[in-house]
């Protein structure tokens, strides 16, 4: 068993693995993954508002034909943007010393490059303008939410 004293100096010589002074690794992860998980909730209360409530049917093309955007699609979507963008900020944090302002611009130039989905595979205009707003929302959420995390080495 090792005394306070050597626990703190093998944490000083292995900072990976050592909690940080922004709250610790644990408090980290909780908060990133609040990224992805609200931008799916926040899209899905989009889609809720768009869908049933006002009457929309969000449609696209795949491939063609039109089909509806669901529920489900919506969700796996958000959570996969996200998750993508935390793996990105995982990989920089590794690969840089200050990953924030590049994960930062990378996120944003992805979302604009996104919003051309919706532009050219959106069935009616109605439907465009519902998926611009959801991706917006998305990356509304995951910015904001993710880019405060990154740590510096």
């Amino acid at each position: 068993m090792s005394s306070p004293a050597e626990s703190t100096t093998a944490s000083a010589q292995h900072p990976s693995t050592a909690p940080d002074a922004g709250g610790g690794t644990r408090r980290r992860i909780l908060l990133r993954a609040s990224g992805p998980l609200g931008a799916a909730a926040a899209a899905l209360v989009l889609w809720v508002l768009a869908v049933p409530v006002a009457g929309i049917d969000v449609a696209g093309f795949t491939g063609a034909t039109v089909g509806p955007v669901g529920p489900g699609a919506i969700a796996a979507s958000a959570l996969v943007a996200g998750l993508a963008g935390w793996a990105l900020l995982a990989v920089l944090e590794r690969l840089m010393r200050r990953p924030g302002p590049v994960w930062t611009s990378v996120a944003v130039a992805v979302l604009l490059v996104s919003l051309a989905g919706p532009v050219v595979s959106a069935a009616d205009t109605a439907s465009m303008y519902v998926l611009l707003a959801m991706h917006v929302v998305v990356g509304a959420v995951v910015i904001p939410v993710l880019a405060p995390t990154a740590r510096r080495r």
